[in-house]
């Protein structure tokens, strides 16, 4: 029987709000089973970059890397976030330590290739691009490890990485080892049909069924993102995938009804 392990992701709303964070890290800490926390930024790095009068350009909602760009969203996601998260985390007693994909080169990337957008310092990668070896030697150490959205090459290049795939491609790495479930945690009830009513939540979604809200264009589309690499992770022998709400983590963990199940 294959060991049970969490990997949730967190993005920036969250991140944005400390008391909210607080809260969102007391109920992770209470988690009995293996874990891993994946989170992106916050508005911190745009701030940061207006401040020191660096455009931010963005295609179609993604954020283009030049190399100061890349700086600054270094420091800030593998940098202040990162280690902020990792200090609240051993507050609460629970052994976090802290990482970008470059350590221990724990997630190996590609630079994006795209016929006619040159994104810059950005990384793809799949389940091949995560070492699986030293996370499950990090699990047996019982360190909790919290991933930045900064991965690497290996030929001196860091790149800027999207937090909700890199949560979905260890999720697939790791389900061969390991009773993997795969938890999206965010600002909504889970995935809404009407994203202004909140009692409109889709309790479970399969790949038909995004096809068609997609197509009827009910999907938000922050949520599309999301639910593509939640479809990644339950077809590629992902246990469990839900999208909740950041504040039902723990009923989550303990009742297992929050939010929408990403489904076959």
């Amino acid at each position: 029987m294959k060991q049970k392990i969490y990997i949730i992701k967190i993005g920036g709303a969250l991140i944005d709000d400390e008391r909210l964070l607080d809260q969102f890290l007391d109920q992770f800490s209470e988690i009995k089973e293996k874990k891993i926390l994946v989170h992106g930024g916050g508005k911190l790095a745009t701030t940061l970059a207006d401040k020191l009068g660096i455009e931010q350009k963005m295609i179609n909602g993604r954020r283009i890397t030049d190399k100061d760009t890349l700086d600054i969203v270094t420091m800030v996601y593998a940098g202040g976030i990162n280690k902020n998260i990792v200090e609240k985390l051993q507050q609460k007693k629970c052994n976090a330590i802290g990482f970008s994909g470059a350590d221990g080169n724990l997630i190996k990337a590609k630079k994006r290739e795209h016929p006619e957008i040159d994104f810059g310092f950005v990384g793809d990668i799949n389940k091949k691009s995560v070492n699986r070896k030293l996370i499950s030697k990090l699990m047996k150490l019982d360190l909790i490890p919290v991933f930045s959205a900064i991965t690497h090459d290996k030929k001196g290049n860091l790149f800027n990485t999207n937090a909700d795939t890199i949560a979905s491609v260890m999720a697939q790495a790791l389900s061969e080892k390991y009773d993997v479930e795969l938890l999206y945690c965010f600002d909504k009830q889970g995935v809404l049909e009407n994203v202004d009513d909140p009692e409109s939540l889709i309790k479970s979604i399969s790949e038909d069924d995004f096809a068609t809200l997609k197509e009827e264009g009910k999907l938000h589309k922050g949520i599309l993102p999301k639910l593509e690499n939640a479809l990644g992770a339950i077809k590629n022998n992902v246990n469990k995938v839900f999208l909740i709400k950041e504040t039902e983590l723990k009923n989550h963990i303990e009742n297992h009804h929050a939010g929408t199940e990403i489904c076959l």
